[in-house]
Parts: structure tokens; sequence; C-alpha cells
């Protein structure tokens, strides 16, 4: 029997089919991780197309049917860094922006032409061409961002007035631009106003941190205006406890300081009425000291001296455009001869036929006064006259927060300029001293060898040119009409009897003075009442004081 031999034991393993099934599996994990890769990155473009397809364009934004969109073309215009954006954004805010129904084509009109308004190339007109929509949201979003764009211009008005437009939009989108701005400014009232225009952006941004808020806020109040308080006042919600406090605090402080500047500028406003009052009475207060001639025709000298402003300004425009500029300055002698010249008459033909008749004196004066605007009104017609202003006196400017007008500032000036020369006249020439001789002892005077008679008529004359010379003042600030020279002459008198007849020195100070209680009073009981308690007020002064503030000192005078 044989032996019957095992075949020899391999194992599952060894099978020479079998032993490729490691690598098969290998080659086919590798191909599955292929393939996943391939379809994550499929799955990712997927994902990212309709991100990459929404990144928006301005210009098509621009063009849009919905407000909400053009404001957004606008932000996003100002964002992009295109060098066309500010052309864009100020044609849209002339009203230039065109859009083409056909095409969806934004063009530009520049006179009577139309340009593209993404390059700048010409373009065809055509009559459907429509203008695109503004609304006022739409207007702040524009203002904002030409602010953002003129904040890296070299100009450093155009950049001083970029931050001023950022600060009122308050545009969230604005802080990168203001961050760079404050980055390289180098001036110091342009780094404050961007200082402030993003603490501003930060307090009416949602979700900024409390330590930026708390940080803002002193940036705000600084600026102490009526636009900080509003900003500060909309904190009054803010959900932390330290920022309203901060906030109340601010305001505060705003309220005190605005408080303050509205006292000094009605203190600024009354000394602008008292430097008129002051050229207005200053004419009355020689011929009244000098005479004791109630002249209610002084008001008319004024309304002359502003009528011939008038007429060497329309001789000017027609002859000598290029003078306009000194057309004040030429107004000036040509309104005091006028004025002078009329007073001269006045007295020659009229006053010194009724000295010592005060109540003749003051009907005839008044009928003369009636005389003289009819005549003027059947000259020059009843409508108010255009007296046009130099380019020395426009505009204004700001000191510590107080608006000062330069037109305003000129006339204080002007008047102070022709108080101190009317001063020289009286104390160091030799009709001054005969003029103060015949004001303080008019018998003693003629004894001397003084012709009162020459005096009188010459004191009038200086008077009423001095009235004239206000005039060429008061063109500039009042309506030149007939009737100009009424609404001064009850003041004048007053200036003159509060201050002390015949004393210039009163005559200032009793201006100044009735012009800033005028103001100081006019914010609580009005402008009328204001007038009516000066009045009363004159009239127990002068039952306690019946020379004024400042008598002159005589014995004529004092008899």
């Amino acid at each position: 029997m044989g032996v019957v031999q095992k075949a020899p034991h391999r194992s599952i393993l060894h099978h020479p089919h079998l032993q490729l099934l490691p690598t098969r599996g290998r080659r086919v994990r590798s191909r599955q991780k292929s393939a996943m890769v391939r379809l994550l990155t499929l799955l990712f473009l997927l994902l990212a197309a309709p991100a990459l397809a929404q990144v928006p364009d301005p210009y098509g934004q621009l063009v849009g049917d919905g407000y909400a969109e053009i404001e957004a073309g606008v932000s996003g215009l100002a964002a992009s860094g295109d060098p066309r954006a500010d052309a864009v954004l100020s044609a849209l805010s002339d009203g230039r922006l065109l859009v083409r129904p056909a095409d969806k084509a934004l063009l530009i009109r520049q006179g009577n032409t139309v340009v593209d308004a993404k390059t700048g190339a010409p373009s065809a007109d055509s009559p459907d061409l429509k203008p695109v929509r503004a609304n006022n949201r739409v207007r702040r979003s524009i203002e904002a961002a030409r602010g953002q764009l003129d904040l890296a211009s070299p100009d450093p008005a155009k950049r001083r007035a970029a931050a001023d437009a950022v600060f009122k939009a308050r545009d969230a989108a604005a802080l990168p631009a203001l961050d760079a701005a404050l980055a390289r400014e180098t001036q110091a009232g342009i780094r404050q106003a961007l200082t402030e225009a993003r603490a501003a952006v930060l307090l009416a941004k949602p979700g900024t941190a409390e330590a930026d808020r708390m940080a803002a806020i002193p940036a705000i109040q600084a600026r102490g205006d009526g636009d900080a308080m509003g900003i500060l006042r909309g904190l009054a919600a803010d959900p932390s406890e330290a920022v309203r406090a901060a906030a109340g605090r601010g305001i505060a402080a705003i309220e005190t300081r605005l408080a303050i500047l509205g006292a000094v500028q009605n203190v600024w406003y009354g000394i602008s009425l008292g430097s008129v009052l002051l050229l207005a009475a200053i004419g009355l207060a020689i011929t009244f000291g000098v005479m004791g001639v109630i002249n209610m025709a002084h008001g008319e000298m004024v309304m002359l001296g502003a009528y011939t402003t008038y007429l060497v300004q329309e001789l000017i425009r027609t002859k000598a455009p290029s003078l306009f500029g000194w057309s004040l300055a030429i107004s000036i002698p040509c309104a005091f001869l006028v004025a002078g010249l009329m007073g001269v008459l006045i007295e020659r033909f009229i006053i010194r036929f009724l000295y010592g008749r005060p109540l003749e004196t003051l009907l005839a004066t008044f009928g003369v006064s009636l005389i003289l605007q009819q005549g003027v009104r059947s000259i020059f017609g009843p409508t108010n006259r255009e007296v046009g202003a130099p380019a020395f006196m426009s505009g204004a400017f700001d000191v510590y927060g107080l608006s000062v007008t330069w037109g305003r500032m000129w006339i204080i000036v002007f008047a102070l300029a022709v108080f101190l020369g009317l001063l020289f006249v009286l104390r160091k020439t030799s009709f001054g001293l005969k003029t103060r001789a015949v004001t303080q002892n008019r018998r003693m005077a003629a004894a001397m060898g003084i012709r009162t008679p020459y005096v009188d008529a010459l004191t009038f004359g200086l008077g009423s040119g001095i009235a004239g010379i206000a005039g060429v003042a008061l063109s500039q600030i009042d309506n030149v009409s007939p009737n100009l020279g009424q609404g001064y002459i009850i003041d004048s008198f007053l200036v003159v009897v509060f201050g002390g007849v015949g004393n210039l020195w009163g005559t200032l100070v009793a201006a100044l003075t009735l012009g800033v209680v005028n103001k100081l009073a006019e914010p609580y009981v009005g402008a009328v009442l204001a007038k009516i308690g000066l009045l009363i007020f004159i009239i127990l002064f002068i039952q306690k004081r019946p020379r004024g503030l400042f008598a002159l000192k005589g014995r004529a005078v004092e008899s």
C-alpha cells in the first residue's frame, strides 16, 4: 500500500492570482482619491462661481431702477479707485449723467457734446437719453463719495472740505480712506477735521466696540457745534451706560460753549449795529451840538450818500468796469461833497433864518426831508436800487466758532476811521478850534472875531457830509431807497442825546452801548420790545442826567 503524499500546504495569501490584490487595492484607492479631489475642485468652482458673479459693477448699478441700487453704485464707484469716478459722480450730482435705454450705456453731457462715462471717449448724442435719477439720499451718498475721493487731494482746501463732507455723511465705507488720510496728513487743522470725521463714522457704525466709542466721544465734543451735539444726542439709546454718561457730559459741555458763543455773537452783532448808529449819528452830533438845530432832514443826507454810491457804481460799470473794486473808495469823497453841499444850501437858505426857534426849525427841516424824498423818488423811482459789494467785502470767516462777515467788519473799521478823522479835524485844525469855541460859548467866540455864521454853515455842511459818507456804508447792508434815512433818524437822536449833545466820545460810547444792549435783549424779548425798552430807559436816564453821559463844559452850555 503506497504512502499518499500530501501536497505542500499553501496559504491563501500565496495564491498566484490573489497575490495581486494589495497592489490593485492601492491603485483603486489612488484613483478614488483623484476622483474625490476632482469632485471637490468642481464643487468649489461651482460654489465660487456665483460669488464671483455677484461682484457688483458700479456702472451697472448706476443704471439700475431703484434708488438703493444707484446709491450702492455711488459707493462702489468711490471705492473702486477708478480715475473717472470723480467726473461720473460730479455729472450725477449736476444731472448730466445720462443712460441710453437701448444698451444701458452711461454717458456724460459736457456742453453740447456727450462722452462715454467709463472711458471719456466721445459718443453719439440721441434724443432718447435719460438722466440718471437721484433723490436726497443718493445726493448725500454722492457728497460722501466725493469726499472720500478728495481726501487724497494735494489741495488742502479740498481735503478740509472732504473731511467735513465725510463728517456729515458718516459713511462707514469711508473708514479706510480716513485712516490713510490721517496717516499722511501734516496740517494740524485738517488732521483735527479728519479725526472728527473718523469719530463720527465710528459712532454711527453699528457694532463699533465700546472702547472705540468712548475714544470717539471727546473728539466730537471738541468740535462743539450743533452737528456734534446731534451726534452725541443720538447715543442716548446706546446699550453701554459708560457711553451714555460720556455723551451726556459732552452735551452739557457743548451747550455751555454754545451759550457763551451765542452771547459773544450777539455782542459782535451789537458792535456792528453800534458802528452803523455811530456813522448815522456822528454828523448829527456836530450840527445839533454846535447850533442846537433839530435837523429832521439828516436821514435824507444819508440817503443822498447811498444814491451817490449807486450813481458812481453805474458810471464805473458802463465806463470803466475794471475799477469796480474801487467803487466804494471813489464814492466816499463824492458822497461827502454831494451831501455836504446840500447841507450848506439848507443852512444858508432855511436854517439861518430860524435860529433860536427850535419848533420852526424842526418843522422846516421835516418839510425839507419830504421834498428830498419825493425828489429822489421822482428821479430814481420808488423801487430799491442795487449797490454791489466789492470782492473784499464779500463772504465771511470763522473765528473759534464766531461767524464774522467781511462786510460788517469793514463797516466797523470804516466807522472808527471816520470817528478818528473827525476827532482829528476838531482837535488839530483851526476850523476845529473855531467850531469848539462856538459850541462852548457862541457870544464869546463872536467877540473874539470868529465869524459864527461862516462856522455854522461849514459845520452844518461837515455834519451833512459825514451823513453822506454813512450812506456809502449803509448801502452795503440796507436797501437803497427813498426811505433809507427814515430808519436811522430816531436812533441817531437817541444816540446823540444819550451820549451828550456835541460830544463825540459820548456819541461813540452811546452808539456801541445801545447797539450791544439791543442785540443782547432781542433773543429774550424780541426786536420791537427791545427797542421800546431802550427808549424808556433813555427817557428815564435823561430825567436824571439831562446832558447825557458826557456833557460839554462851557459857560453857554452850562447856562
